[in-house]
């Protein structure tokens, strides 16, 4: 195994499957496969996941709400979604999961403490990130890149949606961009690719994290990344490579 302990970022939008609100059964179960498939090889999994699919920032601009109360309801979306994701670990699969909130919500999960994150995790547990920080003007993007600090995860798996990695540009409007199989940090930052928030890059480049970004529908990509193969994009240190490239490489060898 390449990585023997990962933390997963997943979007409220995984949790919402093709529907723009709410949650998904088919999405739900596939997330939940996928964690457990990469917890019964072995490797030690936390998961961050975000709230957009019940509530999102554009909502609080509309409404006139100020962006702290608006980040307030956010990072609750967040324990509902991580609620909802430790239920559905549970009726899947036979590991032990907890939800672990950077707000005190007692009754329903427990506060993050740093250390007891890390001894679930050395003991097989999944822990599940609620709340983000528990504070206001950051995405989950950030607190991923954090707690996969905090906790000494090898690397952070950032699964998308719709996209199968970081491109040169929108591959949507852009016909001509194409994906990077390696990007650097600063690549990532100046061109901005748009593909986390700066200030996540920013605290992996600073912290020489490996950022993977990865279509979440693809089943088994988080195992196989874990197993060594290049799937999607990875943000690190080094050179640029474009995955054209890497491929006509291979075929004049």
């Amino acid at each position: 195994m390449r990585y023997s302990r990962v933390l997963v970022k997943l979007s409220g939008g995984a949790v919402a499957g093709e529907r723009e609100w709410g949650f998904s059964p088919d999405a739900l179960n596939h997330i939940a496969d996928e964690v457990l498939a990469l917890h019964s090889a072995g490797v030690e999994v936390s998961v961050v996941v975000g709230g957009g699919n019940i509530f999102k920032g554009e909502l609080g601009e509309e409404w006139g709400i100020e962006r702290a109360e608006a980040d307030n309801i956010g990072m609750m979306a967040t324990v509902i979604n991580a609620l909802m994701l430790r239920g559905v670990l549970n009726a899947r699969g036979d590991a032990e999961v907890r939800v672990m909130s950077a707000i005190p919500i007692n009754a329903v999960a427990e506060p993050y403490i740093r250390l007891r994150a890390i001894n679930h995790l050395s003991k097989g547990f999944i822990v599940v990130h609620a709340a983000g920080t528990g504070n206001p003007y950051v995405t989950t993007d950030y607190p991923a890149v954090q707690r996969a600090l905090e906790l000494r995860a090898q690397a952070l798996l950032s699964a998308k949606n719709g996209t199968d990695g970081v491109y040169t540009a929108d591959p949507g409007t852009d016909p001509t961009a194409r994906r990077y199989l390696r990007v650097s940090y600063d690549t990532t930052i100046q061109e901005d690719l748009r593909a986390l928030d700066q200030s996540a890059v920013l605290l992996a480049r600073d912290h020489d994290l490996p950022i993977h970004v990865f279509d979440f529908d693809a089943p088994g990509a988080m195992r196989c990344i874990c197993e060594g193969e290049d799937i999607g994009t990875l943000i690190g240190h080094g050179s640029d490579v474009l995955a054209e490239r890497k491929a006509l490489n291979a075929e004049h060898r």
